[in-house]
């Protein structure tokens, strides 16, 4: 099996999942949100922040989406890296605001170690390979 048939296949995992993420915190924010890991959640109308989380899931694994389909594989693979931000500062947050050090490191540091391997994959799968001179025969 080829790096690029893995490398998609990863890709294609982590955009099925974070769309699901973000569809589940769209249609029931209540249901998913007790798994992010805080300990509190907003009193009042908090599922609109909810939704905003949803809605910036989806806007990730759309565009990671589209560099898929239109083959840009090494524009893929730095967007990777970049996107792994995102549960870098979860993890972040919840650790922040005391909430499980179990859920921030094995839900959210787990997820960026994924994205970043994938990242650094693909960039791998991309990257120029140049053939060493041929020397000159005398």
């Amino acid at each position: 099996m080829s790096l690029k048939t893995v490398n998609t296949a990863l890709t294609t995992a982590g955009i099925l999942f974070i769309f699901y993420i973000g569809v589940s915190y769209v249609l029931t924010p209540e249901t998913i949100a007790p798994g992010f890991g805080l300990s509190h959640w907003p009193l009042g109308d908090g599922d609109g922040f909810l939704i905003l989380k949803g809605i910036r899931d989806i806007v990730s694994g759309l565009v990671l989406t589209v560099l898929l389909l239109i083959g840009q594989r090494r524009a893929l693979g730095w967007v990777l890296l970049v996107e792994a931000l995102t549960p870098i500062g979860d993890m972040t947050n919840v650790l922040a605001h005391h909430g499980s050090a179990t859920v921030a490191f094995s839900v959210h540091g787990l997820t960026a170690a994924l994205i970043v391997i994938t990242g650094l994959l693909t960039l791998r799968e991309t990257r120029k390979v140049t053939a060493a001179p041929i020397p000159a025969m005398r």
